[in-house]
């Protein structure tokens, strides 16, 4: 019988900058931070409650939660090509919301593609700072 599975819960990125990365993710989803990593100089109780963050974040917005995680220093660069993660797609109610997110993209200098028909909706392709692919999609 399989796992009656129903939703995603989380998901989580492992990324080589942290700092990099939350200045990207709040400055381009302005998402809710739910969980970080305590200060250098917290005591040692809650470093451990929050030992589960690596370092990083985890944020809140309403399809669930996103956590980004700080990588040993020196690793590669993100490839969908290899095995693991290919992209991170985030829905929008439509395509207004992609036209507006175009706007964003172009304010903070971040490259990104021309919003594509696929059919069932639309799609806006662009990149985080790890080469990460992400996507918007709004339904048709």
């Amino acid at each position: 019988m399989p796992i009656n599975a129903a939703d995603f819960a989380h998901v989580r990125l492992t990324v080589t900058d942290i700092d990099r990365s939350r200045a990207f993710y709040d400055a381009v989803f302005g998402f809710e931070t739910a969980f970080e990593a305590p200060p250098a100089d917290a005591d040692q109780r809650t470093k451990d409650q929050l030992s589960f963050l690596f370092g990083g974040v985890i944020y809140r917005f309403g399809g669930g939660l996103l956590g980004l995680r700080p990588v040993a220093p020196g690793a590669d660069r993100h490839d969908e090509d290899r095995v693991g993660l290919d992209h991170l797609c985030f829905g929008v109610a439509s395509r207004t919301d992609l036209e507006d997110a175009v706007v964003v993209l172009d304010d903070l200098g971040v490259a990104h593609g021309g919003i594509k028909d696929i059919g069932v909706g639309h799609i806006l392709e662009f990149r985080d700072p790890d080469n990460i692919a992400l996507e918007l999609l709004a339904p048709a």
